[in-house]
């Protein structure tokens, strides 16, 4: 089948060394190099991705866990004011 690819410069440099280097036409190393890829991608199954939990233990005392949004944003806001600071 014919058709017409268009190739970054690079891809197609280094197409050209590998050509060059193996003796074989441009195309037959075109088509080698696909179909290796696609070989490549459907012997390599993703794994499935697994999360393990971890106990934080328990919070200190006194320490009110609804309010860590609270803190987390003041902290923010409390090192954005800081940069600010030194670009004066």
């Amino acid at each position: 089948m014919r058709t017409t690819l268009t190739l970054n410069d690079t891809l197609a440099d280094s197409l050209k060394k590998l050509a060059h280097e193996s003796g074989k036409p441009f195309k037959q190393v075109v088509n080698e190099v696909l179909l290796a890829g696609l070989t490549y991608q459907q012997q390599t199954p993703a794994r499935p991705y697994r999360l393990h939990s971890v106990a934080l233990g328990v919070p200190y005392a006194g320490f009110n866990l609804d309010r860590a949004l609270q803190l987390a944003d003041e902290l923010e806001d409390a090192a954005i004011m800081a940069k600010l600071e030194l670009r004066k």
